[in-house]
């Protein structure tokens, strides 16, 4: 037998199209075919193995991270001719494409729907994935986790977790800026006590964890962002630029002078950690990039003078300074009252009162802004909760209770918005029965969703990485859904 030096996919010369599990198994059955490997091979060369509308344009990507799952009836897809008990008490109206209402809810994002694409049938079929942590995990790693207990929580993160897709995307995309590459604020992701599961790189190794930006203080308190600390990327007062760099340079001295120990951690890559670092400290990009009060106070007011609005704000200018992977967590817990998506009661008065205003100006802030700065051809924009919301009013799905105003959990479908970076301009893809029900036309899965995000990178959603036990994965089972793109 013959063996091939060198780790499967790792040593490619397109290394951000590395083999996928599927290309190794055609190699299997390539010698009934009379291909021999070096043909095989050529052929692999000389194929496309991707590409397409879409293909490799986005640079950076916001996920705008709706937990705790936002009534798409009551937001997106009114259906004013349903049943009393299915639809929405708030009144449709129109948008800027014709034909395509939303509620009263969002009448600003109603104004610029021709920037983005409506995805009207998101949708999965549920095992085990009605409570929000599974679901969330899925949604963030495209992956389900069989780990659930009869109370719907999960086991708390760990080091085997599959990765949250911005860890995968700085892994195949490292940032070519001396930026944060992958940034999470303004919480975790949280169901009750089960903190950060999905958020995390998993397997993939705490180099490719986001930078958590939570500032202090409770989930209502509307100026949380003015309390942002970044003291880990400030420079001490006494250090200047030439001191730090001089140590660098003492450092690489030292290392020269002791080969022995170079060679025993060659393969954790310090140097190359080491130097990132220092740049990035040294750069001040990050530190410029987190200082909200530079922004103007007009477009501060645009976004909407609250914790989610602000970091919507942020998100931008941390693109905007060469961050690769901004996520928008809702900044509440996902099973909670109050500002949350988790409407199992008072769904009128929350949602008017407090999630959808927010909702609706922090988006169409976001977009707005991107688009008038040119940063929305190479950004990519999803917002998108774990599940949407049931049809029938004060209905249980998930064994929750619920009012008379409430709605329960509901996967089957719901609307998510995605926008930049090639995607089509007002479009609507997919459509929802006449209850909001189920999909009647394209729905799209949440891996599937996810496989877009690759896709659009420049990265084939079937490419492998290795978790802890060095076993061959995917980053998603699934293909982009590149009708999406323009």
């Amino acid at each position: 037998m013959i063996g091939i030096p060198g780790d499967l996919g790792k040593d490619l010369c397109d290394a951000h199209l590395p083999m996928s599990r599927r290309d190794v198994l055609k190699v299997g059955g390539s010698g009934m075919l009379g291909l021999t490997l070096g043909s095989m091979l050529e052929l692999k060369a000389n194929q496309s193995t991707a590409g397409g509308p879409g293909w490799g344009k986005a640079k950076s990507v916001i996920m705008i991270y709706l937990q705790g799952g936002p009534s798409h009836l009551d937001l997106w897809d009114p259906k004013p001719d349903s049943p009393d008990n299915v639809r929405s008490i708030f009144k449709p109206i129109k948008t800027k494409i014709p034909g395509v209402n939303f509620t009263e809810l969002m009448p600003k994002l109603a104004k610029i729907n021709d920037k983005f694409t409506m995805m009207r049938a998101v949708s999965y079929t549920p095992k085990g994935l009605f409570n929000h942590t599974a679901a969330i995990y899925q949604m963030m790693t495209g992956y389900t986790t069989d780990k659930v207990s009869p109370s719907g929580q999960l086991e708390p993160p760990s080091p085997k977790d599959f990765p949250n897709f911005g860890s995968n995307l700085i892994k195949f995309k490292p940032p070519t800026e001396p930026m944060l590459p992958f940034v999470m604020l303004p919480r975790p992701l949280q169901e009750s006590g089960v903190v950060g599961k999905g958020g995390a790189a998993g397997f993939l190794g705490k180099a490719y964890d986001p930078y958590t930006l939570y500032p202090p203080g409770s989930d209502m308190d509307m100026e949380k962002m003015a309390k942002i600390r970044v003291d880990d990327l400030e420079m001490r007062p006494d250090m200047f630029g030439v001191r730090l760099n001089r140590r660098a340079r003492l450092r690489n001295a030292i290392n020269e002078a002791m080969p022995v120990i170079d060679k025993a951690v060659e393969h954790y890559n310090l140097n190359e950690h080491y130097d990132r670092a220092l740049s990035l400290v040294a750069s001040g990009r990050a530190r410029e990039a987190f200082n909200l009060s530079e922004e103007n106070e007009k477009i501060r007011d645009s976004y909407g003078r609250n914790t989610f609005g602000q970091s919507c704000l942020l998100a931008r200018r941390l693109v905007e300074a060469g961050t690769r992977v901004v996520e928008v967590i809702w900044p509440k817990v996902a099973n909670s009252d109050n500002h949350s998506w988790d409407v199992h009661k008072g769904l009128p008065k929350r949602m008017k009162d407090q999630s959808a205003p927010m909702l609706d100006a922090g988006l169409s802030g976001l977009l707005s802004d991107l688009d008038r700065r040119g940063l929305l051809d190479e950004t990519l924009v999803v917002c998108v909760g774990e599940f949407g919301r049931s049809p029938q009013m004060g209905v249980s799905t998930s064994g929750n209770n619920n009012s008379a105003d409430g709605r329960d959990h509901w996967p089957y479908c719901y609307t998510g918005v995605i926008a930049g970076a090639g995607i089509k301009r007002g479009y609507v893809h997919g459509e929802s029965d006449k209850t909001g029900s189920a999909p009647i036309d394209k729905p799209i899965h949440p891996r599937e969703l996810l496989a877009t995000i690759y896709h659009n990178f420049g990265i084939n959603p079937e490419s492998i990485v290795y978790n802890h036990l060095n076993q061959p994965r995917e980053l998603v089972k699934a293909q982009a859904v590149t009708e999406l793109f323009a």
